[in-house]
């Protein structure tokens, strides 16, 4: 989508990404008290203290891939977060998933992309945990990495669509007694393209 190479548009679709992101991550955290979740390769120790918006921005910055990577960021996340159920994104995981889910969709989608070491300065990571971080998110999505010119279309319209409306993804609050894991789904069926959007229920 030619659209994407334009700087106002790509600052928008990473606001959005992040506003959405921060958004999942802060209450997963809540409902992480009620609901059963599996410590990965992808939780830290303690919350990173740069912004998800912030962390996006500087990957942006210094990655230097095609803004269609970035797209592609959004839909492994959508089918890592489908696959791995008991991995939903919370602000412990949030920057590791995407900072390989970037890395992942650039070595998948542009023909020149920095290597492991270079990913891993940009996210504050060392070389041996990228390695690792790489090889656990791509089992973890099965390995299905291609995206069908269909759904990127279909994640673009998404996000196209609800930027237009400048407002952040709303999510209902739930009573704490009924709080469960926000599954982080675009959501697309795939198989004929027909859209959810069933972003976090």
């Amino acid at each position: 989508m030619a659209e994407l190479e334009r700087p106002e548009v790509m600052s928008k679709v990473i606001t959005f990404l992040s506003s959405l992101l921060q958004r999942v991550a802060e209450s997963n955290d809540v409902t992480c008290q009620f609901e059963k979740q599996k410590i990965s390769v992808f939780h830290g120790l303690s919350r990173p203290t740069i912004s998800i918006q912030g962390y996006l921005e500087r990957i942006f910055k210094y990655a230097n891939c095609s803004p269609s990577c970035f797209i592609v960021a959004y839909v492994y996340l959508d089918r890592f977060t489908q696959r791995q159920p008991l991995l939903p994104i919370n602000s412990f995981n949030v920057h590791r998933l995407l900072i390989t889910s970037v890395l992942v969709s650039a070595k998948f989608m542009d023909d020149m992309y920095y290597n492991n070491a270079y990913y891993g300065k940009v996210g504050g990571i060392s070389t041996t945990e990228m390695n690792l971080l790489e090889v656990d998110f791509l089992f973890g999505l099965g390995f299905q990495l291609n995206v069908t010119p269909t759904t990127f279309y279909a994640y673009c319209s998404y996000l196209q669509r609800e930027m237009l409306l400048k407002s952040p993804p709303h999510f209902p609050e739930l009573p704490l007694n009924l709080a469960r894991p926000l599954n982080f789904h675009c959501c697309l069926n795939e198989d004929d393209s027909t859209h959810q959007k069933q972003l976090a229920v």
